[in-house]
């Protein structure tokens, strides 16, 4: 798992906005002291319903990760987790270094298999041009091969995809997969705690089960 390139908007102004529903007028300015804590104090009245966390849906976070084939099929149940773009399988899986994108779990012999079918495409599409009936009997060939290479790439093959969120999403994320089985939910988890203020915010959380 690698998170780099993030970015985080709109903390500030959504931690003065968690108090509009006690305010006759609105300001602009700075957070103080006192934002930080009513944000926080909402986020542990939230525990078990996530209602009076609303606030943290205004705080839009934007990052590149690199999952394997497993994380993603996991992380795209969740519906305020939007790509931006991925790398593409679909696109390139013929052009990438098997060996390199694979993570540690996956068994050597499988790599072997699926790049045996990749140099058998790669040499076939590298043919000249032949008679009609030749070229149509390849593209068969190819296409199958394709196919075979695409539903045979093992699930920790890794990709890398930029998304957009907001905190409250991925709160539910941490919750969710703070201790999961794959050891890279547990990495990202880890590495949402280094964002501004979301160790804060996950300690409140967590805090107000203990009432």
């Amino acid at each position: 798992m690698i998170l780099s390139n993030v970015k985080v908007y709109d903390l500030e102004e959504s931690l003065i906005a968690s108090g509009y529903a006690m305010r006759t007028e609105t300001e602009q300015r700075l957070s103080n002291d006192k934002d930080v804590k009513r944000g926080l104090n909402l986020v542990k009245a939230s525990y078990g319903n996530g209602s009076h966390a609303q606030w943290l849906t205004g705080v839009r976070v934007n990052f590149d990760v690199t999952f394997s084939n497993k994380a993603w099929v996991e992380a795209e149940r969740y519906r305020f987790l939007e790509f931006v773009t991925s790398q593409s399988t679909m696109h390139r899986i013929t052009k990438f270094d098997l060996k390199e994108q694979c993570n540690e779990y996956v068994d050597s012999r499988i790599i072997d298999i699926v790049q045996e079918k990749v140099n058998e495409y790669n040499r076939l599409s590298s043919l000249k041009k032949d008679s009609q009936k030749v070229m149509e009997e390849r593209k068969k060939m190819l296409d199958k091969l394709y196919l075979e290479i695409l539903y045979n790439t093992p699930a920790g093959f890794q990709l890398t995809a930029r998304l957009t969120t907001n905190y409250r999403c991925l709160l539910n994320i941490y919750i969710q997969r703070y201790n999961h089985r794959l050891p890279e939910w547990r990495e990202f988890c880890v590495e949402l705690l280094e964002l501004p203020l979301f160790k804060e915010i996950v300690t409140a959380y967590f805090n107000g089960g203990e009432k």
